[in-house]
Formats: C-alpha cells, sequence, structure tokens
C-alpha cells in the first residue's frame, strides 16, 4: 500500500471576485508532495506560486479541486500545527528579543512556559544563532534576521515548512549562505519545504523536486525530479547535472509563456 503524499492538490482551481471582474489565479493544478521532499515552485511575478503556498495554508480558500495536508483540509492541518511559515520579510517585532520573537507562537499556541526556554534555545541552535536570543532584530544583519524568521517557523516543530522567498530580498553571497545553511538545516530535521522562489540557481540547488508555474492563471507546466545527490556544495552549480536541470527549468518558464 502505497504512503499518502504529505500534500496533495487535484484539479485545483482559485478564482478572485474583485471590482474588475473575476481574475482566475489557479487553474487545474495537480500536484503530490512527498515527506521530506523539498519543493520549490518557480515562475514569473503573478503565477500563483504564493497563493498556492497560502492554500496549502489556509490562508487562502480554493473555487474548485481539492487540497490535502496530512490528509486533513488545510484549516484542519492549521489547527493541528502541521506546518511552520516564513514570510518573504522577516516579520520579527522590534520591541522583543530574538527569543522573545521565537517564542511567540509558543505563547500564542499555549505551550507550557516550562519548555519555551528549551525550545528557543533548540530552533536557535538550528539557525546557527546561538548567543543571540538576547538580542534585539535591529543588532542583526538581514540575512540574521530572516534565520531568526526560520527559528521561529521550526519552535513548534512542524513537520512542514512553507517558505515564501525567504531570501530574496538577500545579496547573493548572503543568499549563497543561507542556501547552504538550509539544506543542511532540512538534512538534519527531515522535513518537507515547499519554497517560492523566482531564482533558478536557487530553486536547482535546493530542491530534490522543482514545480514551474506559468504566468496567470497559474498552471503547471513542468514539474522536475532533480538527478543532484543531497550533498550539495556551492560548486555543483558549475557541473552538467546543474545546468541541465536548469535549463530545462528556463525551458519551462519559456513553455508556460507560450499560454499567453
Amino acid at each position: 500500500m502505497s504512503k499518502k503524499p504529505v500534500i496533495e492538490a487535484n484539479a485545483l482551481d482559485l478564482t478572485f471576485e474583485t471590482n474588475d471582474g473575476p481574475v482566475q489565479a489557479l487553474k487545474g493544478v495537480d500536484l503530490a508532495i512527498e515527506k521530506g521532499e523539498f519543493v520549490s515552485f518557480i515562475g514569473p511575478s503573478g503565477c500563483g506560486k504564493t497563493t498556492f503556498l497560502r492554500c496549502i495554508a489556509g490562508l487562502e480558500k480554493p473555487t474548485g479541486g481539492s487540497l490535502t495536508v496530512n490528509g486533513m483540509t488545510p484549516d484542519e492541518a492549521r489547527k493541528e500545527r502541521a506546518y511552520g511559515y516564513v514570510f518573504q520579510a522577516a516579520g520579527l517585532y522590534p520591541w522583543r528579543t530574538i527569543a522573545g520573537n521565537v517564542r511567540l507562537p509558543l505563547e500564542i499556541m499555549g505551550y507550557p512556559k516550562s519548555e519555551h526556554a528549551e525550545r528557543v534555545e533548540k530552533v536557535l541552535s538550528l539557525v546557527d544563532l546561538e548567543g543571540f536570543g538576547k538580542k534585539f532584530p535591529w543588532q542583526l544583519s538581514g540575512g540574521m534576521q530572516q534565520r531568526a524568521s526560520i527559528a521561529r517557523a521550526l519552535a513548534f516543530d512542524a513537520d512542514i515548512l512553507l517558505m515564501d522567498e525567504p531570501f530574496g530580498a538577500l545579496d547573493e553571497i548572503v543568499r549563497d549562505h543561507l542556501n547552504e545553511q538550509l539544506l543542511e538545516l532540512w538534512a538534519r530535521t527531515e522535513k518537507t519545504i515547499a519554497f517560492v522562489t523566482h531564482s533558478i540557481p536557487e530553486a536547482v540547488y535546493l530542491s530534490t523536486k522543482i514545480v514551474v508555474m506559468s504566468p496567470r492563471p497559474g498552471r503547471i507546466t513542468d514539474i522536475i525530479d532533480s538527478p543532484l545527490p543531497k550533498e550539495r556544495p556551492l560548486d555543483i552549480r558549475d557541473t552538467k547535472e546543474f545546468l541541465d536541470v536548469a535549463h530545462r527549468v528556463r525551458e519551462g518558464l519559456r513553455e508556460g509563456h507560450s499560454y499567453d
């Protein structure tokens, strides 16, 4: 008997009602994400990448088809604390210390206070921020703030991590470093990660599976299973295997535009 995917979409549609009439954001999306996969979503702006992530999180309601998370509806999965969500901006409260920011979901979800310090310490260690718990966000670089944001999403140990362009605003050197750290984190925690990006190299470097999406209405034009090994030094980006996958992603993006 085959295992049920962690995230499964079948013929998923989403149409927004606007003052200018209906806008179809997603059309006929079919996708299965297995436990422990690292899946990147890539496509032009407005193609529905973030919208699909928000559907998984129960923040948007599909208007057609079906979507399950751990075999439940997205709303049920949210109540079961099935996922952590990392947004494009770190979104840390400036008046709270880093430890205070990471602790916030534990307070909201009613975790026993006796567990807070240990959980915060554990996740700060996971993102290489030991010793920074008493600092305030403004005392940290942009990359460190984003790592604190990831720690906050990991604080309650959800099996699924939803990441919406978390490194998009950072410079290339910092982004490369955080990509390496994220792969190490994924290897250590074995979480299922759904990751939105605009960067072809980032998608290819990080993922076990790359989902290429077309301009609105967002459709999947290609699903690429990566042939790259799980251990990935940065210089793997110079190999033929890497460049072949990047070429296929680029072709998928080009093909998506041909629907217009």
